[in-house]
Order: C-alpha cells, then sequence, then structure tokens
C-alpha cells in the first residue's frame, strides 16, 4: 500500500517541487481546493479529499477535510493492533503526511480594508484541526507547516533518515504555529469586544535573532517582535552597518526612539542604561545633536543617538567624533554613510519617524507572571494645567517646561530634569528621594542652571525640592500635583518668586 500525503496550504511557495519529490518517492497525492489545482496543472497525480472521504466539500468549503476518512487516518497507531483492526473496519488507509498551512488571517488582519466578515472567513477550522491532530501523532505521521523545511524533510527521506526526533521537531514547530494563530484570532476579538484585560491574555511574538548574551554575559537572551507592524519600532528598522545589537543596545534603542517621538521639531536624544543624558531640539539637526551633547559630554561617550530628521554629511561629521554605539535616524544621505561607516563599530539603524504613535500594551515580567499596561501616550494638555502660584510663567518658561515635562516622562522615577533653551541641563534619575535626583540634576546643571527650569515626574511629598531649585535660580516648574501637602510647595515657590505648574498627570516609570 502506498504511503499518503495530505496537502492542503495557503502559501502555495515551493509546493509544487516539494510534492513532485513525494511524488518519485511513490507517495500517493491527496488535496483540496486551490491547492489540488495547482498540482493538477503542474502534471502531479493529485485526487481530490472528496475522493476520499466519499463526502463532498460543502457550506462554501467550510467543511471538507473534518471525516473519520481523514482523522481516523491521521490519529491511527500504527503499531496498535486496536486501532489497526478498527482501520481495516471502516476501511480507513493512514495518511503518513501532512503539509498544511493555513488561511492568512495574519495578512487579512494587516489589511486596511478587511471587513468583519473577512476576518471570520479567514479563521481556518480544517487545517489547524489536521495539524493538531498530525502533530500529536508525530510518532507515525509526518507533519510540515513551513515550507522552509520543505528541503530539508525530502533529502532526509530520499536517504530515509527523517527518524522520530525530526518528526517531534516539527511537530513541535506546529504547536508553536497553531498557538500564534490562535493568540492572533484571540487578540483581534478582545479589540472587537473592547475587553483588553480579559480573564487570560494571550500574546505571541516571532524570533528576530538569537543575542550573543541577555544583560550580562551568563544570561541567554534573544530578540522577538509582535507578528503585526509596529509603529515607531526597533524590530521594523533596517541595519545598514554594524554588528549585531546586543541585549542592552536593544533595551537602550528602545528608550532613544520612545524619547525622539515626543518632539516634532528637529531632534537629538542621547541614551544611557535607558535614561536620556542629553536631549535637544532646534530649528536644525545639527544644532539639535549639538545641544544634546552640550547637555552631557561626558555620559554621551558609548552612548545612543536618536535623531527625528536625516543625517547629513554635517551631522555625520559630529557624530563621527565621538564613540557612538548606535545611530537611529529616518535616512542617512550617502556622504553621511561614507563618513560614519568608516567607523567599524557604530551601529547604524534607519527607522520611519513620521509615523503617529498609537496606544498598545507594555508588558513586563514579574517572577511567575507578567504586568500589562497601556502605553505611556499621555501628554501635556495646555488648555487644562493648573498654575497654583502667585506669579505665573512667562511664554519662553512655560515652552521650556513643556520641553521638560516630554524629558522627564521618559527619565527613571524618582526623575528630576532641568531644561533651558529646548535643551536638557541636568538629570537625576532613579533615585530612591526626590530631592535626592534633584541635586544630582542641579549638579549635572552648575551654573547652567539659573534661570531654568525644573520638571519633576511626580508630586512634591515636601518643600525641601522647591526650596534647592531656588537656591538653584530656577525660575518655574512643572509637577503633577496631588500631594497632601502641595501648600507647602507653592508657599515656598512664591516665596522665592518661582512659578509652578500643575500638569494633574503623573509619569512614573520604573
Amino acid at each position: 500500500m502506498k504511503k499518503r500525503a495530505l496537502l492542503s496550504v495557503s502559501n502555495k511557495a515551493g509546493l509544487v517541487e516539494f510534492a513532485r519529490g513525494l511524488h518519485e518517492l511513490d507517495y500517493e497525492l491527496i488535496s483540496t481546493g486551490g491547492t489540488l489545482r495547482v498540482l493538477q496543472e503542474a502534471g502531479l497525480p493529485a485526487i481530490s479529499v472528496d475522493q476520499v472521504t466519499g463526502f463532498p466539500e460543502i457550506l462554501d468549503g467550510r467543511v471538507k477535510t473534518l471525516h473519520p476518512f481523514i482523522h481516523g487516518g491521521l490519529l491511527a497507531k500504527l503499531d496498535d493492533p486496536n486501532h489497526q483492526k478498527q482501520l481495516k473496519e471502516h476501511e480507513i488507509q493512514p495518511i503518513n503526511m501532512v503539509v498544511v498551512n493555513l488561511y492568512p488571517f495574519k495578512e487579512t488582519l494587516e489589511r486596511v480594508d478587511a471587513t468583519k466578515e473577512d476576518m471570520i472567513e479567514n479563521i481556518d477550522i480544517g487545517g489547524p484541526t489536521m495539524l493538531r491532530a498530525a502533530a500529536k501523532n508525530y510518532r507515525d505521521v509526518t507533519v510540515v507547516v513551513d515550507p522552509n523545511d520543505y528541503e530539508m524533510v525530502l533529502a532526509k527521506l530520499n536517504v530515509n533518515a527523517l527518524d522520530l526526533a525530526d518528526r517531534e521537531e516539527l511537530a513541535a514547530k506546529v504547536f508553536r504555529h497553531t498557538a500564534q494563530y490562535d493568540a492572533l484570532i484571540a487578540q483581534y476579538f478582545m479589540k472587537e469586544t473592547a475587553n483588553p484585560f480579559p480573564e487570560s491574555y494571550t500574546v505571541t511574538y516571532e524570533k528576530v535573532q538569537t543575542l550573543r548574551y541577555g544583560e550580562n554575559p551568563h544570561q541567554e537572551a534573544a530578540f522577538y517582535k509582535q507578528p503585526l507592524k509596529a509603529t515607531m519600532s526597533l524590530a521594523e528598522s533596517k541595519q545598514l552597518h554594524g554588528k549585531d545589537l546586543s541585549y542592552n543596545n536593544i533595551q537602550d534603542a528602545n528608550a532613544c526612539i520612545e524619547i525622539v517621538a515626543e518632539y516634532d521639531k528637529p531632534a537629538a536624544v542621547a541614551v544611557k542604561h535607558m535614561n536620556p543624558c542629553g536631549i535637544g531640539v532646534s530649528d536644525t539637526l545639527e544644532a539639535a545633536f549639538q545641544k544634546a551633547y552640550d547637555a552631557d559630554p561626558i555620559s554621551i561617550f558609548g552612548g545612543i543617538i536618536a535623531l527625528n530628521r536625516e543625517v547629513t554629511e554635517a551631522v555625520a561629521e559630529k557624530l563621527s567624533q565621538i564613540f557612538l554605539e548606535i545611530v537611529i535616524a529616518p535616512s542617512f544621505t550617502e556622504e553621511a554613510l561614507a563618513i560614519l561607516t568608516k567607523k567599524k563599530n557604530i551601529r547604524l539603524l534607519e527607522l520611519p519617524m513620521n509615523d503617529k504613535k498609537v496606544k498598545t500594551h507594555k508588558l513586563v515580567s514579574v517572577n511567575g507572571g507578567v504586568l500589562v499596561q497601556d502605553t505611556d501616550l499621555g501628554a501635556l494638555d495646555e488648555t487644562a494645567i493648573n498654575v497654583p502660584t502667585k506669579r505665573k510663567p512667562t511664554k519662553e518658561e512655560l515652552a521650556s517646561l513643556t520641553f521638560a515635562w516630554k524629558a522627564v516622562k521618559h527619565v527613571k522615577s524618582n526623575a528630576i530634569v532641568l531644561a533651558k533653551d529646548e535643551q536638557t541641563i541636568g538629570v537625576g534619575a532613579g533615585q530612591m528621594n526626590r530631592v535626592g535626583a534633584a541635586k544630582i540634576a542641579i549638579e549635572q546643571a552648575g551654573d547652567k542652571a539659573k534661570g531654568a527650569v525644573m520638571a519633576s515626574d511626580a508630586f512634591f511629598p515636601m518643600p525641601d525640592t522647591v526650596e534647592a531649585a531656588a537656591k538653584a535660580g530656577i525660575t518655574a516648574i512643572i509637577q503633577p500635583g496631588g500631594s497632601k501637602r502641595d501648600q507647602d510647595s507653592i508657599d515656598m515657590c512664591d516665596k522665592h518668586g518661582i512659578a509652578m505648574v500643575f500638569t494633574g498627570m503623573r509619569h512614573f516609570k520604573h
């Protein structure tokens, strides 16, 4: 009795060549719909599923392989006498191979014109059922879901070397594939039913690369991306030069992208250890980068830079003068690339910067679980801010406060940012108390603090931070407000003639 292979694929890449190889190995080919037509047009003697089942496809193709003659042939244990007896009684022939990939649900999900009916009709039923049945019975059935495996499977079959371990690995890939397929469907219905945090939360990612190591050399790591294209995502960038990114590079680069996305004018952001060490905004990218560099010329060494405009020759000349791990920009001129690619160890990443930020979920793992929250897209609403102090901020101060508020949002809590003329001049990050963060930022700013503004990611529990700001010559402060002791901070501001803005919005970043 010939071995049987059932082929039913949405992705036809490599199909004919693989099926021809199976035919030459004396497999009987069974197929359905468009796959059958492709095989027959290629001159291969494929037979239809309804010739096996004796039952036609019905319900517009929704039911064609859901039949005991198919699933009995897939699930029978060939070394079980009772199973063999039942196959014989019911005249069911074993199916030795299943080659299936599924209706293009992901591709339909990515279509902007896809209707709900399109989505529903692209939920595959028979395909996953056959895949799961074959994968469950991998000891007796070879199951192939990925066209990239065709060559390996044929090569091993030709020398009779496709063993149990190979079939187990192919089966494992099937369960990963169907799990991702179902996860995308679940995510679609989460959105359709407006239920962002259901009783079970299912996500899926695709591997981008294996990393040399994680945060430290003794930790293994890999980089994965979500299956659907994301805006302003490092996973969508194109690397033009340099060696592979490391785990820490990816963390820092992601932070850099999130920060530069806050600014509409030409902007440059320098990041070290996921905190900005310098942010500059100006009318030209060259001037913006100079501001970012001057903000902290020590910390920027070995840092990561994100720029929201094309890198020109003039900007590249400045970048080339210091050691940088990564430069991310929407594009690079040929002249800029000629300059920067002379540096062997710099990575150059091209990433569109004009995509609108959209609300997504941010996941953070904890031991035995995961925290899920919306991304922080909170922005300053200048029509809703509250100025509780006697002195109101000037137009220039308000512009600086807005700039600083965008920056402090991306600094690890407790966070304080000092800014002046669209440039950070002091950053206090990740401190255990707020006045400690303020003292670090003030010390870094030095004499530049006089006439600058201060941003705080959360309220002041005591007036000591305002007192430190006053001694440094800070003229305006922006903070959420909401402390039981807000009045103490207000009184301290009034005492020193400082304008203070309450945003009513906190930006903790842990």
